[in-house]
């Protein structure tokens, strides 16, 4: 499971998925405008999936709203077809650099759809507020919410299906949802929970930064098919609150940095930390895949050398599959040790 390898000189990929990464890139740039804010009418367009209380592919979903006051809500997807006493729940956090996405962006459904398939787990996708509209912390005090919300026995014998195990909850996100999902666990370990015990953290390529260029960032940039500085700081710019100390050196980004919090005797669950050969995030990330075995945590690196970031979206990619089996070991691991 553990392994840190450079990244290649070449990447090979199927011209279909060229084309869906260009697609999404320009559409991606279409949205940011100039003066930091995002084009939420050109953003009508990106597809939606609606809840389906029918099975599709093995798997029903619905929607639940935690506080109609700041569209707060969730996506639960239940699996049909593997129907034991004892499901984990997977809380999810979308990705899109905190600024697009949704949990019924078409992509993200198709995701969590799989997840709570092949994983055998509850997905509860949490669709956050956005910034630059509501800067931090709102999406990670909308996250710690929605754990607050399934911690009340009400709440969660109307919402979850009855073999959904609270006490099993894993986080899981991808890119910005994987900053999330660090920032998220980090709270819900200073919070007293009833029943819902954190015992996993999945962290898919997730959204790290700082001032100081990393050498994947400078090797990359240009090259990585997904992702440029460019594209990153304007990200941070937008989800960042306005002044001092807000840059990309405060801890909400540069998470393992030198104004790091002291996470040593924190309660923190054991993590599995995602990696690609063509992120420029890359350096980063095992900047905190390391940070988190210096601070004594369990935790593992998987590395992809051929990928890029975001290629866990990309059902017609192998490796996405590869994710799913790396994934399912983890979970499956975990529980045997509690």
């Amino acid at each position: 499971m553990e392994s840190a390898a450079k990244s290649p000189k070449s990447l090979s990929m199927p011209w279909t998925t060229r084309i869906t990464l260009w697609l999404l890139d320009i559409g991606l740039n279409l949205v940011m405008r100039k003066d930091g804010t995002v084009n939420r009418g050109l953003l009508k367009l990106v597809p939606l999936t609606p809840p389906t209380s029918e099975p599709i592919n093995g798997v029903k979903t619905y929607d639940v709203v935690v506080d109609p006051t700041r569209n707060l809500w969730f996506r639960v997807f239940v699996p049909t077809e593997y129907t034991v006493e004892d499901l984990p729940v997977m809380v999810f956090c979308h990705g899109s650099g905190y600024i697009v996405a949704s949990a019924d962006t078409q992509l993200y459904d198709d995701v969590c759809r799989k997840f709570a398939r092949e994983l055998h787990v509850v997905v509860v996708s949490v669709d956050y507020r956005l910034a630059p509209e509501h800067r931090h912390p709102a999406q990670h005090e909308d996250g710690l919410d929605v754990l607050k919300f399934l911690d009340v026995e009400e709440n969660r014998s109307k919402w979850l299906p009855g073999n959904a195990n609270i006490s099993r909850c894993f986080i899981a996100g991808d890119s910005a949802g994987g900053n999330m999902a660090h920032h998220v666990a980090v709270r819900a370990s200073q919070f007293n929970f009833q029943q819902l015990q954190v015992v996993g953290l999945v962290s898919i390529q997730p959204f790290f930064g700082g001032e100081e260029r990393t050498g994947s960032e400078i090797r990359l940039n240009g090259i990585a098919p997904v992702l440029t500085l460019k594209q990153t700081d304007w990200f941070w710019n937008a989800f960042l609150p306005l002044g001092e100390p807000y840059n990309r050196d405060h801890p909400v980004v540069n998470v393992s940095g030198r104004y790091a919090a002291d996470i040593s005797k924190m309660d923190l669950p054991p993590t599995i930390v995602v990696v690609a050969g063509f992120d420029i995030l890359r350096d980063w990330q095992i900047k905190y895949y390391e940070w988190l075995k210096k601070s004594g945590k369990e935790v593992y690196l998987v590395d992809y050398p051929n990928m890029f970031h975001g290629f866990n979206l990309l059902p017609e990619l192998p490796e996405s599959d590869q994710l799913i089996l790396e994934v399912k070991d983890f979970i499956h691991n975990v529980i045997n040790k509690i």
